[in-house]
């Protein structure tokens, strides 16, 4: 990994912690460009022929990536695929400035909300996100293959924090793109509103089987422990489901079942 050297000070003189680089190659042809918030972190993956950008940030980035790609001399057109991990705005925002030249890929969970243009599931109306309508070329599955030569990634759908998320995994170097799956740490992000825990426990367990030698997340720091750390996420989610289950079972201490409509009523108090 190449990041830019670090300061140093002279006696006396008062520590500058030196600034993050805002580049950083992870592997030869794999780079993580540092996200600008609110934006995601962006991850190219310089292919035989191809080039791959991994989430764009957003919208209101996008004159800052576009500079950080011309710092590695490549233009807007010389991006031919984008792979969108999941939905939201901070992931998708800059996608619409390179579609009229690169593929758009999604999982098709993703890709159906981001079709009918769900502004409230992306998070754009709730934030006030500005935003330019672009549609998915292709809508993955789990276990879709992308063979760019030097590198295939495969789809691994890990539902959870939204409903169409997936991470990404390079098996022969062992590299796991996790989006907003999995941080490092071991820390799982929160549930949107098309993701549930369940499936949250059941994408960290699979991803826990796979051989990962790095982990690049889609914000914060990169994993230094990435066996450890989907350890920690499988204890983690199971932590949070036995803690939602006794939160329901203290909120159902509180309510009624009304039989005519099936909804759960607050308890009548007996009058005074």
């Amino acid at each position: 990994m190449k990041e830019a050297a670090s300061g140093s000070s002279q006696p006396g003189e008062m520590a500058v912690k030196p600034e993050r680089p805002k580049i950083v190659e992870l592997r030869p042809q794999i780079l993580q460009i540092r996200g600008e918030k609110p934006g995601s972190h962006i991850y190219l993956v310089k292919g035989e022929k191809k080039n791959v950008l991994i989430d764009t940030g957003t919208m209101g980035t996008f004159p800052v990536l576009k500079k950080r790609l011309a710092e590695l001399g490549l233009r807007v057109r010389d991006i031919n695929l984008i792979l969108l991990t999941h939905e939201h705005f901070d992931h998708i925002g800059a996608t619409s400035c390179f579609h009229d030249t690169a593929v758009v890929a999604a999982h098709r969970l993703a890709a159906n909300k981001l079709e009918l243009q769900d502004e409230f599931v992306t998070f754009n109306k709730y934030l006030n996100a500005p935003s330019k309508p672009f549609w998915v070329d292709l809508w993955l599955e789990d276990g879709a293959l992308i063979d760019l030569g030097n590198h295939k990634l495969q789809v691994v759908h890990t539902p959870g924090h939204t409903s169409g998320c997936i991470c990404l995994y390079e098996a022969r170097e062992g590299l796991l793109f996790t989006g907003d799956t999995v941080f490092a740490g071991g820390t799982l992000s929160d549930i949107g509103g098309s993701g549930n825990m369940s499936d949250y426990m059941n994408s960290v367990q699979r991803l826990s089987n796979l051989k990962v030698k790095e982990l690049y997340p889609g914000h914060g720091r990169l994993s230094a422990k990435p066996e450890e750390d989907l350890s920690n996420a499988v204890a983690y989610a199971q932590a949070l489901l036995n803690d939602s289950k006794l939160f329901f079972e203290a909120f159902i201490k509180t309510r009624e079942l009304e039989q005519s409509t099936g909804f759960w009523r607050e308890l009548r108090r007996p009058a005074e």
